[in-house]
């Protein structure tokens, strides 16, 4: 008899709290985000959904509960490590490329240390800055580019060891609209292409109606986790 598969990660009664515990980033959380989910954390600003997908890439480690990777416990930063260079993806709101290499070069550098050769890693740098609709930016410098053309060499980064979870951190915040409603509709299609679980922190209640789930934290709680229609703005 096949047993059920447990979901992609789960966070059971994880708590984190800073300044020696006199600031609580994260009260009691439980969840759990399946494979191929598009999920959308919302709230205000201090409420917990930054430090919760932290925990959720083995960023930070929470001070209480666990965290489990497809029904496994995982705590030690070496066991974050691996996971991060072979199942998790994160896109940062501030690119965080490095302004002397290209954009083929800031891509190549997610693969290394993965034993490929310098040619496979080539290879799969460029197929990832094509998909994002870049490659004919692969030797240009951050510096040459819009902030739309570097957000969306961050994705590729991001996507060129193709992930299982994809974490994305405000990743429309400092774009104009054109370019931020590119980058969504860019991160959307993930799961339906490949699979992808996506877990995106959002201000945009727009971007977040978007997505089929949406949870909503609240001085670090859970304050509702429903279908994205079934919210209150």
């Amino acid at each position: 008899m096949t047993g059920i598969r447990p979901p992609l990660i789960a966070f059971e009664s994880v708590s984190r709290s800073f300044d020696g515990g006199r600031v609580t980033a994260l009260r009691d959380v439980s969840l759990s985000i399946g494979a191929g989910e598009r999920v959308a954390l919302t709230g205000r600003s201090g409420s917990g959904k930054t430090c919760l997908l932290n925990i959720a890439g083995g960023i930070d480690i929470p001070d209480a509960g666990r965290v489990l990777w497809q029904g496994r416990p995982v705590s030690a930063r070496r066991e974050w490590s691996a996971l991060r260079g072979q199942a998790i993806g994160i896109v940062f709101q501030e690119f965080n490329l490095l302004p002397t290499l290209t954009s083929r070069q800031n891509v190549e550098l997610a693969l290394m240390g993965g034993g490929l050769s310098e040619r496979v890693q080539r290879e799969r740098a460029e197929a990832a800055l094509e998909r994002v609709g870049m490659a004919g930016r692969a030797t240009h410098l951050p510096a040459e580019m819009s902030g739309g053309e570097r957000q969306r060499v961050a994705i590729a980064r991001a996507l060129v060891r193709r992930p299982a979870l994809l974490l994305a951190d405000e990743p429309t915040g400092s774009l104009d609209s054109g370019n931020a409603e590119a980058i969504a509709a860019l991160l959307l299609r993930l799961p339906e292409e490949d699979g992808m679980t996506l877990l995106m922190v959002t201000h945009d209640p727009a971007l977040a109606a978007r997505c089929p789930r949406r949870i909503r934290m609240h001085d670090g709680s859970v304050m509702a986790d429903e279908p994205a229609g079934v919210l209150a703005a």
